[in-house]
């Protein structure tokens, strides 16, 4: 088997995309592209940038597109996705959840050497210390910017007070520079009813901006206020705090984001660009046939999967262990045969795209390249 896996033999192939090998992680790239153009679109001529998160998608080959189409950077989640980022050529990134270790600090300001732009999250004073104490035997100093929780609190310091603080703090280190604040808010992102999701959120951008006020009377003008993401795209910039937003599930959309309604009472401009593709293995029963699909090809944290092309119409997909799905077909519907192909959206796309090494890039019926997905595994 190849570095591309079992299906780069079909690239280029009519009708290819109907032979994959499966159960394969498939992107249509008309859908992708026109989610890409549409969101820079709506960001073009704003004073907000996007900064899309590639813990959605941990592909160097997205985040160079995403970077070609006008954002100001690429967030990640965890260092190996920074690591594996910059070894893509992608050199602009921000790492949004805090790393605490002597270890992964090392690691963090040895990416900070090589990196054209290289920003750490930070959200207490023990870290800054260490960090400032790390730092100082480099010769590049290690940009930040303060988190401020919000919401669950997962991360980030809970008071205005205490984010003041922090940024007293660093300033007074030589080997740190604060670029800015960082509140990520989200509990707010699948709020599936647009006008409470609105009042939240906006209710959350008047603490983000009463932080950022509070930051800057002791430290100076930011750089950067960023959070955000796909379910506030469209509410958070109207209160004129975040210089960029975090987009990340827009490229794919999912199950949980295709529920997250918009002010025109549509799932909004997103295109569902992203499926997995399995095979009908058995039919041995009238009410349901097996697929080769299951709990280690969909993220199992939400909904289950929809099923969009292969089954009838009122076909529902269930798990059947590790390696096999279930299509419960409607009463008196002929079930697909064997060997035959059913694509589903995916639940949850972020934990998805985490199961599979690749991406079998799709046009029509046609297979028409595969992306490796740099990052997969990255967790560290």
């Amino acid at each position: 088997m190849t570095a591309l896996g079992p299906n780069e033999h079909l690239i280029g192939v009519s009708g290819s995309r109907a032979r994959l090998a499966t159960p394969a992680l498939v992107l249509d790239l008309d859908r992708f592209e026109h989610n890409l153009g549409t969101m820079a679109a709506h960001f073009a001529g704003r004073p907000e940038g996007i900064r899309p998160h590639a813990k959605t998608h941990k592909c160097a080959e997205i985040a160079r597109r995403q970077m070609a189409a006008g954002a100001v950077g690429i967030c990640v989640a965890k260092l190996g996705e920074a690591a594996a980022m910059i070894r893509g050529g992608v050199s602009r990134i921000l790492i949004t959840s805090p790393i605490v270790t002597v270890d992964k600090l090392e690691r963090v300001l040895a990416l900070n050497d090589v990196a054209e732009e290289l920003i750490l999250v930070v959200d207490n004073s023990e870290t800054i210390d260490l960090l400032a104490s790390l730092a100082a035997a480099r010769a590049k100093p290690m940009q930040v910017v303060i988190d401020l929780g919000v919401g669950r609190n997962r991360t980030g310091i809970p008071t205005i007070a205490g984010a003041a603080a922090l940024a007293e703090q660093i300033t007074a280190r030589p080997s740190l520079v604060l670029r800015g604040l960082q509140c990520y808010a989200g509990h707010l992102q699948h709020i599936e009813d647009c006008a409470t999701r609105e009042e939240e959120a906006l209710e959350t951008m008047k603490r983000i901006g009463d932080a950022r006020d509070a930051i800057e009377a002791v430290a100076g003008p930011l750089d950067i206020v960023t959070g955000g993401g796909t379910g506030t795209y469209d509410i958070d910039p109207e209160a004129g705090v975040f210089t960029d937003l975090q987009v990340g599930s827009f490229i794919f959309m999912d199950v949980q984001y295709n529920a997250v309604m918009r002010r025109d009472g549509t799932p909004g401009p997103f295109e569902t660009s992203l499926f997995v593709q399995s095979t009908v293995i058995c039919a041995n029963i009238a009410e349901a046939v097996t697929t080769d699909a299951g709990f280690k090809a969909f993220a199992t944290d939400g909904p289950m999967p929809e099923i969009t092309d292969g089954a009838p119409e009122g076909s529902t997909y269930d798990f059947m262990g590790d390696e096999h799905g279930r299509i419960v077909l409607p009463a008196g519907a002929n079930g697909p045969p064997i060997g035959s192909v059913v694509s589903c959206v995916t639940p949850h796309c972020d934990p998805n795209v985490n199961l599979h090494d690749l991406y079998h890039c799709v046009r029509g019926d046609r297979l028409v390249d595969i992306w490796r997905i740099d990052a997969r595994g990255q967790t560290w």
